[in-house]
């Protein structure tokens, strides 16, 4: 059977070669339907972007994965792009795969080293809770990259590598920010079985037990399960539903930005401002925030730095030249228009201002040294 090739994919959906390399690379300049269907069409008959099939099936192929739980996150599209960069860099074929939401990451991961002889996997995005003996099935180096994992438990027992910030560590500071502005009635915004939205979770209540100060449980309000948990979306509609409840509070805080965007719309539609009437927050520090009307609040995470040093760490791994390692860095809280001091009566006026500049000051900066644990 003759390879499929580039211009076969392109013929076969009705568009461009450069639409299809546009699809593949997660370029924001195309139509989604016409994106999920060139992705359907790779995926149905087994083509592999940026490299011939032919490469891939030399034994001495060298070829790693990135496994994507979320594509739709624009959080992960610059990663992809410093991950693909890096791999073609370094000689190294590229394997792009979206796990779907109730697929399990590493039984996809355990038929493509399989299929494409994988050097290496990198786990982007996802859950972390698998057992040891599941995770001992892969038999090359794997790491999982902004995924919130608890490794007090698992560096010893499996060998792999983690590189992500303290979720739990960085929520708090925002919701120490809020309470610090005054705000006491936070709502937050989050999802309520995956790891990531438990762990931000934790730091808001966190926030709340350090002022020694009651968590207001009403206002915990998840996202709906039947939709992409991060989308905007689902923040607009989990926030209209929080809205039309008739619950008091002065600032929501979401888990995500995306999530805060779709609450954004959600509160300016039933008339209020932000942040006059309610406070807005995000997490994550994507693009669209800062340009954003208002302009986002949020947990900005290192994207760059963790993709590269994600990659290179894969391929450090895979070459001998270093051992696994658990990476925790440090993300930047960034005051944007989207907050502000409480208006409700219950600011502590000159006082929290400046306790909220404090922790944006403290923690703040991105060139904070990574916390490193040798694996």
């Amino acid at each position: 059977m003759a390879e499929i090739t580039i211009k076969d994919i392109a013929k076969q959906c009705g568009v461009g070669v450069s639409t299809v390399s546009r699809a593949i690379n997660n370029h924001p300049d195309i139509n989604p339907e016409t994106k999920k269907m060139i992705l359907e069409v790779i995926d149905q008959t087994g083509f592999i972007p940026n490299n011939s099939a032919r490469n891939l099936k030399r034994t001495d192929a060298k070829c790693v994965a990135v496994l994507v739980k979320g594509i739709t996150n624009p959080l992960f599209s610059s990663m992809i792009k410093i991950i693909e960069e890096e791999t073609q860099r370094s000689r190294y074929a590229l394997v792009l795969r979206h796990v779907e939401e109730q697929e399990d990451e590493i039984d996809v991961a355990l038929e493509l080293e399989k299929e494409k002889r994988l050097r290496g996997i990198v786990f982007l995005g996802g859950l972390f809770e698998h057992t040891e003996e599941k995770l001992e099935k892969l038999k090359v180096p794997f790491i999982f990259s902004t995924i919130g994992v608890n490794i007090s438990d698992r560096v010893g027992k499996v060998d792999f590598s983690n590189i992500a910030v303290d979720d739990r560590l960085e929520s708090e500071k925002m919701a120490e920010y809020l309470l610090g502005l005054g705000h006491r009635k936070i709502a937050l915004i989050t999802e309520e079985k995956g790891p990531i939205g438990n762990l931000r979770t934790q730091g808001y209540r966190e926030a709340y037990a350090k002022r020694k100060l009651e968590v207001p449980e009403e206002l915990i309000c998840y996202v709906r399960e039947d939709m992409d948990h991060y989308s905007m979306e689902n923040g607009y509609l989990t926030a209209k539903k929080l809205l039309e409840s008739g619950a008091d509070f002065t600032a929501i805080y979401a888990v995500s930005d995306s999530l805060a965007i779709g609450v954004c719309r959600a509160v300016l539609e039933t008339g209020k401002s932000i942040p006059a009437d309610i406070s807005v927050a995000g997490y994550d520090g994507i693009e669209m925030g800062e340009y954003y009307n208002p302009k986002l609040t949020t947990i900005k995470q290192p994207v760059e730095e963790i993709a590269k040093k994600t990659i290179r760490l894969l391929l450090d791994v895979i070459g001998g030249r270093k051992e696994h390692q658990q990476i925790v860095l440090a993300a930047e809280l960034v005051m944007r228009d989207s907050t502000g001091p409480c208006a409700d009566g219950e600011a502590e006026s000159a006082d929290g201002m400046r306790a909220g500049a404090a922790v944006a000051r403290k923690t703040g900066s991105s060139g904070a040294a990574p916390v490193m644990y040798s694996g």
